[in-house]
């Protein structure tokens, strides 16, 4: 028992630091002052393995630490990276963790999109008027054309990136005997390739490709 602990937690120590280099060098401005990182792909597959108390820790830990080296939007843009991260990645890790099958794991990615894009509407237009130094009407304003097509491009990056990667994760930490971390309930043995799981994930990154290049007027 105590060795199934430790390696739990050098996994999620791992996925921790994943998530941390990916906050900081994987940065890619989309829309006008707002920038992706693929963060959650991480938090969410840490989710997925465990549980949503799993990516909620992931999501505090790499969340605090990049406000007290990184950020510049304090407490506030802490708490947003937290709600946002946890608005996408406890849904997902929710429905898989109730039945886990592929149909399971592409429905809670799906649905923890659509939550992430709820939820931060709401949140952007209460807080971030606070951090962001803008009027509340300034804030309303990019509602639509900004905040709206950020997260529906980041989730959807993010479900897609998080469906292709997450069976090579789980094969890898098989691989590297870290597999006693996993719950048991989690599918063993060879991975096979799921051709319907990796055209989903094709088309949700090529369908947020041409929504990024439309906003940016390429065709």
């Amino acid at each position: 028992m105590k060795h199934t602990s430790t390696k739990k937690l050098t996994t999620l120590g791992l996925l921790c630091t994943l998530a941390y280099i990916a906050t900081v060098f994987g940065r890619v401005p989309l829309i006008l002052f707002l920038k992706y990182d693929p963060k959650d792909v991480v938090i969410v597959i840490g989710g997925l393995l465990f549980s949503p108390l799993t990516a909620l820790a992931i999501s505090v830990i790499v969340s605090v630490t990049e406000m007290f080296t990184v950020s510049s939007t304090g407490f506030w843009g802490c708490l947003m990276n937290v709600i946002s991260s946890c608005a996408f990645a406890c849904p997902a890790a929710y429905v898989y963790g109730k039945r886990r099958r592929l149909s399971s794991a592409l429905g809670g990615l799906l649905g923890g999109w659509g939550c992430q894009v709820a939820v931060m509407m709401l949140w952007n237009y209460l807080v971030a008027p606070v951090y962001m130094g803008y009027s509340r009407e300034a804030v309303a304003q990019l509602l639509l054309p900004a905040f709206l097509p950020f997260n529906v491009i980041k989730g959807g990056l993010n479900a897609g990136i998080a469906l292709l990667l997450y069976k090579p994760v789980v094969t890898a930490l098989r691989r590297s005997h870290l597999a006693e971390a996993l719950p048991a309930s989690e599918p063993a043995g060879k991975m096979r390739f799921r051709p319907g799981a990796f055209l989903t994930a094709l088309f949700l990154l090529a369908s947020c490709l041409l929504l990024f290049l439309s906003l940016r007027g390429a065709f």
